[in-house]
């Protein structure tokens, strides 16, 4: 079973833990590491089988490195859109919203010269309140999504949304397809796996447990979704309550040996691939 493995290309002072701490225009002032941690991450896909990705790109990142997205686009793997500033959506209106979107899409097309078809919001902000913004995708050209996360949060999340990859029938009767965040059923309940904090927190024995579940008994597609500064424990320690520092650095130095791990373990290939694999991403999706 192929998998998708896919990145979130931002800042560490991006991640939404530190919105309340650090001012947008403070951002150009701050020390960038995204370059050398991204950088790192290539090198490790590379190792043994060279595994192939999605990188969800931030419009702001690609605006100040322009480099870095040529050098993900010319070591094979598919570059997507992570928005343009890093706004939650439930913040936004949809005009605003469609600006943002745009903004990113056009940076990065014209950064690789190539169609950008996938998004992913910031931090999974496609909630049931914001359902309308994958409307303002499809007129901007996007051919999936992979923003919906199928738990209970307290930031994110349908609980109620399917969980695996399908697709979306619209209010406008157009359709997109949903790549959702991966989880398995415990109990009754949906325990989030495969990603970001959860990846780092869950002992590496139940990735590799839930993503065979999800293969084997479910014989879908698991999706799994990292951040650069996941794997950059020197990063700068930013004024936070303990709770929200612990979300965000839990584990950190371990995250790179478990990715090394996991490519190991498990093929991947990246988002759109796996779409178009399973039939849920029409081949005019991927052209």
């Amino acid at each position: 079973m192929m998998n998708a493995l896919t990145f979130d290309v931002e800042e560490y002072f991006h991640a939404e833990v530190f919105a309340g701490v650090v001012r947008r225009e403070e951002w150009p002032g701050l020390e960038s590491r995204v370059v050398r941690a991204t950088q790192r991450i290539l090198d490790v896909l590379e190792e043994g089988r060279s595994t192939a990705a999605t990188f969800f790109v931030l419009g702001w990142v690609a605006a100040r490195h322009p480099e870095l997205v040529r050098m993900i686009h010319a070591r094979g793997h598919e570059v997507a859109c992570h928005g343009y500033s890093h706004e939650m959506i439930t913040r936004q209106s949809s005009t605003q919203f469609a600006e943002d979107v745009e903004r990113s899409k056009k940076t990065l097309e014209d950064t690789i010269g190539a169609a950008v078809i996938g998004y992913r919001a910031p931090t999974f902000s496609v909630v049931r309140e914001t359902l309308w913004s994958l409307e303002v995708l499809v007129e901007a050209g996007f051919r999936y999504d992979s923003s919906i996360f199928p738990i209970v949060h307290d930031r994110y999340g349908i609980p109620t949304a399917g969980r695996s990859p399908h697709r979306l029938k619209l209010a406008s009767g157009t359709e997109i397809a949903e790549f959702p965040l991966s989880t398995v059923t415990v109990l009754g309940w949906r325990i989030p796996v495969a990603g970001g904090g959860y990846f780092r927190l869950f002992p590496y024995r139940f990735t590799r447990w839930a993503i065979r579940r999800i293969n084997e008994r479910e014989e879908q597609p698991a999706v799994v979704y990292l951040h650069p500064w996941e794997m950059d424990p020197g990063q700068p320690r930013l004024p936070v309550g303990r709770v929200d520092r612990f979300r965000h650095s839990v584990n950190g130095g371990v995250t790179m040996g478990r990715l090394r791990r996991l490519i190991r373990d498990f093929r991947f290939a990246p988002a759109r691939s796996v779409l178009a694999a399973s039939g849920i991403l029409e081949a005019g999706g991927i052209a």
